[in-house]
């Protein structure tokens, strides 16, 4: 199953609400919410920057994640971006592929 990476950055309601319920009930609520569309929670982080959390996900497919990431940000608690993670089996298979490409030659 793909892995994803969601950023998520906490609205002032979503703040408000953090500090009502704590970060660990955040968390079992995104456990819940993945495993509602048949994923799972790999690891999942508070941070200090510009994001206030990081969740590295599998879901079944990008459908599903731009799913997750849509209804996320609609409730209006947080803003979601989201990153599909590459294997590093896949970039092997990347630097494999042939392609036919000539680069722009600066004038």
């Amino acid at each position: 199953m793909p892995k994803y990476l969601f950023s998520a950055s906490y609205t002032n309601v979503g703040v408000k609400g953090l500090l009502e319920v704590g970060g660990s009930h955040r968390s079992d609520a995104v456990d819940t919410l993945v495993a509602s569309v048949g994923g799972t929670v790999e690891s999942f982080y508070y941070a200090f920057g510009d994001d206030d959390a990081y969740i590295i996900a599998e879901v079944p497919d990008e459908v599903t994640a731009a799913a997750l990431s849509l209804r996320i940000s609609a409730a209006g608690t947080a803003t979601v971006k989201t990153t599909r993670l590459l294997d590093p089996s896949v970039i092997d298979e990347v630097v494999n592929r042939s392609v036919d490409y000539t680069p722009a030659k600066p004038e």
